[in-house]
C-alpha cells in the first residue's frame, strides 16, 4: 500500500523556489512504499516527512507534513491531477461506532451477485445501542407466548370410575378409604396437575418493537445484513440455493425475508434445506433473527419493516 506525498505541498514548495523567497534543493513527488514504513502505522506513531525549515532575512519557516489519507480535491486552475498521485487503495480506515442511530448505505445485489445499486437503512432501526437485556426480555417474552398452554390432567372429580366406599370404615384391619378415585390409587386422580392456560406475560409495546431494532443492528453491525433487490429464482431447483449458500463466507443459517407473499420457487427451492428458512416481513421476529447467523432481506421488506418501526404505537 501505497503513501503519497501531498501534491500541494509540492507544488507551494515549487512556486516559493521560483519566486526567489526561499533557498532549498527541489522537492520530487514520489511514493513511499509500505515496507519503508513498516511498524510505523499503529496508532498515533504515523511517519511525519523530513522537517524543512528555510530561513530568509531573519525569518524561518518549518514544515511538518504527516503522510496523511485525507480526499484531494483537484483545482480546476491547475488541471487535473496526475494518475500516479491519487492512490485508490485506503491506508486508514476508522472503525464506525455502534449506536449513534447514523443512516448506512448498504449495497443491493441478488442471488447472480449482481450489482443493483445502492440502499440507505434508517439509522433509528439499523444502528440503534445493543442491549442484551431488552433482547432477553423479548425472547423470553416469545418463548412464553408460542406455548399451546393446552396441558390438562383430570381431577378426582373427572377420573372415571365408582363412587362406592370400598369396604366397611371397620373391622376389615386395612386403612380407611371412601373411594377408588383417589390420587393415592391406581387410574386415581392427579393433585395440583396442570390445566389449560395461557403462559403469555406481559411486555410493553415500546419493549418489543426496541429488541428487533437492537436485532437488525446487532447483524449490521456484524456484516451480516444483505439487501437483495428482490428474492425472486429463475428455477424452484433446490442445488441454485445450495450454490449460493456455499459461496458465502461464515454462513451456517440463513433466513431470507420477503416484502409480500413467498415465492413459490423459492419456497419448492429451500423446503429440504434445513438451514435455510423464508419469512415474511410481517413475521419477522427476534428469536428468528438469532436463530440464524445471516439475514437476507429484499429492498420491499426492509421498506415494510421501517415503516413499521415508524408507525405510532396504538393505546
Amino acid at each position: 500500500m501505497a503513501l503519497s506525498i501531498s501534491g500541494r505541498i509540492v507544488r507551494s514548495f515549487r512556486s516559493l523556489s521560483a519566486l526567489g523567497r526561499l533557498d532549498f534543493p527541489t522537492v520530487t513527488s514520489r511514493s513511499c512504499q509500505a515496507s519503508d514504513l513498516s511498524g510505523h502505522l499503529s496508532g498515533d506513531n504515523l511517519p511525519r516527512a523530513k522537517c524543512f525549515s528555510f530561513s530568509k532575512s531573519g525569518l524561518s519557516f518549518l514544515a511538518w507534513r504527516r503522510f496523511s489519507t485525507t480526499i484531494l480535491t483537484p483545482d480546476p486552475s491547475r488541471g487535473a491531477f496526475p494518475s500516479d498521485l491519487p492512490s485508490p487503495k485506503t491506508v486508514l480506515t476508522p472503525e464506525r461506532t455502534i449506536g449513534l442511530y447514523q443512516d448506512m448505505v448498504i449495497p443491493v445485489t441478488n442471488f447472480h451477485n449482481e450489482d443493483k445499486g445502492f440502499m440507505v437503512l434508517a439509522g433509528d432501526v439499523f444502528d440503534v445501542p445493543i442491549r442484551k437485556d431488552i433482547i432477553h426480555r423479548v425472547v423470553l417474552w416469545q418463548l412464553a407466548k408460542r406455548q399451546q398452554g393446552t396441558h390438562s390432567t383430570k381431577t378426582i372429580s373427572e377420573v372415571s370410575g365408582t363412587g362406592r366406599k370400598p369396604w366397611p370404615q371397620k373391622g376389615t384391619g386395612r386403612a380407611r378409604h371412601g373411594t377408588l378415585r383417589g390420587p393415592q390409587f391406581r387410574g386415581g386422580a392427579t393433585m395440583h396437575g396442570p390445566k389449560p392456560r395461557s403462559h403469555a406475560i406481559k411486555l410493553n409495546k415500546k419493549v418489543r418493537r426496541l429488541g428487533l431494532k437492537i436485532a437488525l443492528s446487532a447483524r449490521a453491525a456484524e456484516g451480516k445484513l444483505l439487501v437483495f433487490e428482490d428474492l425472486g429464482v429463475p428455477t424452484h431447483k433446490t442445488k441454485n440455493i445450495v450454490n449460493y449458500v456455499n459461496q458465502m463466507e461464515n454462513t451456517k443459517k440463513l433466513l431470507l425475508v420477503d416484502g409480500g407473499p413467498i415465492n413459490e420457487k423459492l419456497k419448492l427451492a429451500t423446503q429440504n434445506l434445513h438451514y435455510v428458512n423464508i419469512l415474511p416481513s410481517i413475521g419477522l421476529n427476534v428469536y428468528s433473527i438469532l436463530l440464524h447467523d445471516t439475514l437476507v432481506m429484499s429492498r420491499d421488506a426492509v421498506n415494510k419493516i421501517v415503516e413499521r418501526m415508524h408507525t405510532p404505537i396504538n393505546r
